[in-house]
């Protein structure tokens, strides 16, 4: 009976195209992680300049500024958390384990669904702006500064970087759940061979009475009677 394939395999260039996205997913995170922290000091001196001229009060203002600071390093954490996870998975699928792929499959779900839930909130937000009563004027303007102490380029970056990683978990997932990618996970290297133990070498039997061994001396006559 024909034993199955268990020979290792060269990786699929499916699986070699969903690391190379899982490494790029996760050096934007790490990279989008490092910019808000380099441009907070900058974000709050912006934004105080710009409360100035407003009605609100200073302690208005540096509430705005903690909730500024908090959201900025919280956002930060999540970025670095990601891209350490994200990285993670990909050594775990170069490394061909059935697991990481499960994972990224979960990873994938979650990442397709918080980044829709924050498309929905952005677009809610731009098409549906929050409306304050008369006695949170104070508070509207200042929320109204916040998009403008950013730099030019963050919310741009931002948005493009919600969305590449939206599309980067479909392709993700979509290429890891191809045949070659089945075939590949699933068939293991062959075990060595195990090592059979020499063979010691039979035993020679012992010689009977009278047999003369192979290579002896002829013995001598007998002396005659």
């Amino acid at each position: 009976m024909s034993q199955p394939d268990q020979s290792p395999s060269r990786r699929p260039a499916v699986v070699t195209l969903a690391v190379a996205v899982l490494i790029l997913m996760a050096v934007a995170a790490l990279a989008h992680a490092a910019a808000g922290a380099v441009t907070l000091g900058g974000t709050v001196a912006r934004f105080r300049d710009a409360a100035q001229g407003t009605s609100a009060s200073p302690d208005e203002i540096d509430g705005v500024v903690t909730l500024l600071r908090v959201s900025t390093v919280l956002t930060a954490v999540v970025s670095l958390l990601a891209g350490l996870l994200l990285a993670g998975l990909a050594l775990g699928l170069r490394a061909r384990r059935d697991g990481a792929r499960t994972a990224t499959w979960v990873v994938s779900g979650l990442g397709l669904l918080l980044g829709c839930c924050a498309a929905a909130v952005l677009v809610g937000q731009r098409t549906s702006p929050l409306r304050l009563g008369e006695d949170d004027r104070s508070t509207a303007e200042l929320l109204g500064l916040v998009d403008d102490a950013y730099p030019s380029w963050w919310i741009p970056l931002g948005a493009g970087l919600s969305v590449g990683q939206v599309l980067g978990y479909l392709v993700v997932a979509t290429l890891l759940a191809l045949p070659a990618a089945n075939a590949w996970f699933r068939r293991r290297p062959a075990a060595p061979a195990p090592q059979q133990p020499p063979t010691p070498p039979a035993p020679q039997p012992a010689p009977h009475p009278g047999h003369q061994p192979t290579g002896a001396p002829p013995a001598p006559p007998y002396p005659p009677r």
